[in-house]
């Protein structure tokens, strides 16, 4: 079987030609969100020669007061590391009462809010990013920079395995060693077959050569297409922004004049992904994500399928691109094997894009961009600006200058979810191929447009799949506010009624208790659970120490976490009363 690449047509590839772009989108925001949010905190730092600077008391009670001066609720949290000490306000709007309390006093060295920081998303300053709408634009794009200010990539190999390599400055610095798997030399144009030189000697070829009826074609340069879409270098004042940066890029070489052969395709995908070939040196850097932008008519063979089941149980995620012929990818190859993610293109406006293929064995979609219309003369370019940017070159058979152009087609779809799944891949390490598929697909959103046929999941999106491998589960917490007196010789209880969280307790049951009372060598605390067991805190100690604000880890493990827990205070002597503040459960 020989394969072509999916660029532009559905058996050939289109050299397209550069046009001037449309007027560039709207970029997306840097920084931080604009609004800030309301304190919920204060930080407050008393003068060195202030009690409230040394006593934790001291700055409890001042707290208090000062809350009740400004009407409002303030209680004494912590100690910060610097000394300052934390103060929790009961409401957000309480912020600018309290802390006009806080500076009226000369004691008081400075207060501020305890104000949030946000991860700052990334624009790049690539000077060809503003054609990329396939990146950051709301509509169609992949949500990609808001991903960056988690991952980039770093660590983790993607091999191209397409025509290999024309050189770049925009790619230089994230290739490294790949290989050249065309056996045949004729086909190669290297004169000698396999060899460890994957660069690109052109794709291009005369009429009639590859087959009776084959039009002429210049070369395509398609795997320096793809790979920029993947990691070009990003935030270098040139060109165009790759989506996993930080990642490597292998170029392996199979497509040659003419296309490729499939006993080529299957010895690179077993290199590429660290498995061995005879004759062909160990691969020094297997790669943990394969882009095929690439295929052929017909099902998935034996011989496709029993390559990539095994580069997957190497640990290597497969992505392919789907065929460019608007036909069910069923009947395409390696389009239509298991274990393979099977990418549609979709186009500026978010609909499937009028050359993709689609069906039930399509799994997401992605931005190919539409160089034309498809009412429009083949092999013309008349949308540049809604067509895939990358990295390129202008030679029509040889390689000459570095460019960049936009291309359209499944192939320029492909590397995108190869590039989220390199930044998958990079941000939890511990991913196999299949669960990075399932968050690709998961996490995918509707297509703002309508994709006949099926599209897969819909359109893949890098920043909600990235949050997804990488958020943790919030802890669930409960808190009462509600203060409870503490009386001499009487015992309280405040209670916390916990929903919603399934099966027991943890061994690391968190419980905050915040009491305020002079001379807690008085009390004992105890933590009831919903059954009625007791587990004690604090036992009458600390002596005339006033104020108990401490978290206690509670080894819980055989209590039902739901039900009401109780916090439960006796005080066993005359002369000294209280409350409790408050007290809450993480679970």
């Amino acid at each position: 079987m020989s394969v072509t690449l999916l660029a532009g047509s559905a058996t050939t590839s289109l050299a397209l030609t550069a046009a001037d772009p449309a007027p560039a989108s709207t970029l997306p925001a840097a920084g931080a969100p604009t609004a800030v949010a309301p304190a919920e905190n204060l930080i407050v730092g008393y003068k060195s020669s202030a009690a409230e600077a040394g006593s934790n008391s001291a700055a409890a009670a001042d707290a208090e007061a000062k809350g009740k001066k400004a009407s409002k609720k303030a209680k004494f949290d912590r100690r910060l590391g610097t000394g300052a000490a934390l103060v929790s306000l009961g409401t957000p709007a309480d912020a600018a009462a309290v802390m006009a309390q806080f500076r009226a006093d000369p004691d008081v060295a400075y207060v501020e809010a305890d104000s949030r920081a946000y991860a700052l998303a990334v624009t790049p300053n690539d000077t060809e990013y503003a054609k990329q709408w396939d990146l950051f634009e709301p509509t169609a794009g992949m949500n990609v920079p808001a991903a960056w200010d988690t991952t980039t990539g770093s660590g983790v190999t993607v091999a191209v395995i397409d025509t290999g390599y024309v050189a770049h400055s925009d790619l230089a610095a994230n290739v490294v060693a790949g290989y050249d798997f065309i056996s045949s030399s004729t086909a190669a144009r290297d004169g000698n077959g396999r060899d460890n030189n994957p660069a690109d000697q052109g794709d291009w070829s005369a009429a009639g050569e590859c087959g009776t009826g084959s039009k002429a074609s210049d070369s395509s340069w398609h795997g320096t297409h793809v790979a920029g879409t993947i990691a070009a270098a990003t935030s270098n004042s040139k060109g165009v922004a790759g989506i996993a940066y930080g990642a490597k890029i292998q170029p392996v070489r199979v497509l040659g004049k003419c296309g490729g052969a499939t006993s080529d395709i299957v010895d690179a995908i077993t290199w590429a992904s660290g498995g061995t070939v005879s004759g062909v040196p160990a691969n020094a850097t297997p790669a943990k994500v394969i882009n095929m932008s690439l295929g052929g008519s017909g099902a998935c063979t034996a011989t496709y399928q029993n390559a990539i089941n095994a580069a997957v149980g190497r640990g290597t995620t497969v992505v392919v691109a789907a065929g460019n012929s608007n036909a069910d990818a069923a009947g395409f190859s390696p389009a239509s094997c298991n274990n393979v993610i099977n990418v549609a293109a979709s186009n500026r406006t978010g609909d499937r894009s009028f050359y993709s293929n689609y069906g039930a064995i399509i799994d997401v979609a992605a931005p190919g961009g539409e160089t034309r219309r498809a009412t429009d003369t083949p092999g013309t370019i008349t949308t540049p600006e809604n067509g895939i940017w990358s990295t390129l070159n202008t030679g029509a058979t040889t390689p000459g200058a570095e460019n960049y152009e936009p291309y359209q087609g499944t192939s320029m779809a492909a590397p995108h979810v190869a590039g989220l799944a390199a930044l998958l891949k990079s941000a939890n390490s511990a991913l196999t191929p299949a669960q990075i598929e399932s968050a690709i697909k998961t996490n995918a959103r509707p297509l703002a447009g309508t994709c006949t046929g099926g599209c897969g999941t819909g359109l893949a999106d890098a920043a909600a799949s990235v949050a997804a491998v990488t958020s943790t589960p919030p802890t669930p917490g409960f808190e009462n506010t509600t203060d409870f007196a503490i009386g001499d010789n009487a015992t309280v209880e405040s209670p916390v009624t916990v929903t919603g969280v399934t099966g027991n307790a943890p061994a690391t049951l968190k419980v905050a208790v915040n009491i305020v009372h002079t001379y807690i060598g008085d009390l004992k605390v105890d933590l009831v659970a919903p059954d009625g067991t007791v587990y004690t805190v604090h036992n009458r100690t600390g002596g005339s120490a006033d104020n108990i604000n401490q978290v206690y880890t509670v080894n819980a493990s055989s209590e039902v976490a739901n039900g009401t827990w109780k916090l439960r205070v006796n005080d066993n002597a005359g002369g000294d009363t209280g409350k409790i503040d408050s007290w809450s459960l993480t679970f």
